[in-house]
């Protein structure tokens, strides 16, 4: 883990592309290469968390809860609105929070990262397989429409369930896919019947659905947690701002 800040942009940028040069507190890579699913053409996605100091709260016009850039294949969320969707338990937030490949975390990203247990519960059976029934639903259409499903998008449903069934069993969320890595990477490429990929699907979905009855995961997130690291964060940025604090 670097702890060292590269700048992301050079000195003609827009305040919301500063924000992530000069606030970024945890950057990370996501996709297939923290998945452990990346082959030579696959892209780096990059993501991050921010955080927009306390005094442009205090203006009519709010900073942005999230910026699309400006770096390719980059996008980062103020801390804020990261911790509510990780509360919600967002999957692509939670999974963000355990990517084993972490680029850059400061003090604050070191707090975050600390957190992570503090954001996992209970929700996180409604959220991934509530996700994984819209992909699920897409594929179906493609079916009807096309003959034929998106590939790569079957592989990530496949492994979104997997990882949902193991983080209900466990209480821990692991993103890296490990010894099914050959046989997502043969669903991506189109070599497995549909309906052995069918049969796999409705199998993870049940066993996802038995773990979430036996889940060492507490009922609820720990948002008092979450919310007193949030404060303590808010009020040292407004300290260094306007001193004596």
């Amino acid at each position: 883990m670097s702890t060292h800040r590269t700048p992301l942009l050079d000195g003609r940028t827009s305040p919301a592309a500063a924000l992530v040069r000069d606030h970024t507190i945890y950057a990370c890579v996501m996709g297939s290469r923290a998945f452990g699913l990346a082959t030579d053409d696959s892209d780096t996605d990059r993501r991050g968390v921010f955080v927009a100091p306390t005094p442009l709260f205090w203006r009519f016009e709010k900073p942005p809860t999230h910026v699309d850039g400006p770096g390719p294949e980059q996008f980062s969320w103020e801390l804020e609105r990261f911790c509510e969707l990780a509360l919600r338990a967002n999957p692509n937030i939670l999974e963000c929070l355990h990517s084993p490949l972490v680029e850059y975390a400061d003090g604050t990203g070191r707090e975050l990262l600390a957190l992570r247990e503090a954001f996992l519960s209970r929700r996180v059976y409604e959220t991934f397989t509530g996700y994984a029934l819209g992909q699920r639903r897409k594929l179906d259409a493609d079916l009807r429409t096309h003959g034929a499903p998106r590939w790569k998008h079957a592989m990530h449903l496949l492994r979104l369930l997997a990882g949902a069934r193991d983080l209900l069993r466990t209480g821990r969320l692991a993103l890296d896919v490990g010894e099914d890595r050959e046989r997502l990477l043969a669903v991506k490429h189109g070599e497995v019947p549909w309906p052995l990929v069918e049969s796999w699907m409705n199998r993870l979905a049940a066993q996802t659905e038995e773990a979430a009855r036996h889940t060492p995961l507490p009922a609820e997130p720990d948002r008092r947690r979450v919310a007193d690291f949030l404060y303590r964060v808010r009020h040292a940025s407004a300290c260094r701002a306007a001193p004596p604090c």
